[in-house]
């Protein structure tokens, strides 16, 4: 069983910065995709970024809206991953809850679609005033 536990949400001006970690413990075998899913208050969650931990290249894909100001990344260590989001020029629309989390690839490839995820950390909030 993966638990996954996110930190470093807040509430931010526009254009501000925040730094988002999801720290992780379990097996690791279930943790190849991970990726931050955030929910406005809008019912549908958006894959805002994912990444694929187990390839050398660490792989990652964003959603457009974010391109260029967010940035994924991951430090391994022995039998754990901590996964960051790094955000950048914060806007307004990217208020909502911000959840880490886990899956498997799919025919070899992560993707921003959350049903590829089975495992989900309980959120941080980050908030943007204008």
């Amino acid at each position: 069983q993966v638990q996954l536990v996110e930190s470093g949400g807040g509430s931010v001006e526009a254009g501000g910065s925040l730094r988002l970690s999801c720290s992780t413990s379990g097996y690791t075998y279930g943790m190849k995709c991970m990726g931050w899913f955030r929910q406005p208050p809008s019912p549908q969650r958006e894959g805002v970024a994912i990444i694929n931990t187990l390839t050398g290249s660490g792989e990652t894909a964003y959603a457009d809206s974010v391109k260029g100001r967010f940035t994924i990344s991951q430090d391994n260590a022995e039998n754990t991953v901590t996964v960051y989001l790094e955000m950048n020029d914060l806007k307004p629309e990217d208020t909502g809850k911000y959840y880490c989390a886990a899956g498997l690839p799919r025919g070899g490839t992560c993707y921003r679609d959350q049903e590829q995820y089975g495992s989900w950390g309980m959120g941080t909030q980050v908030t943007v005033s204008s």
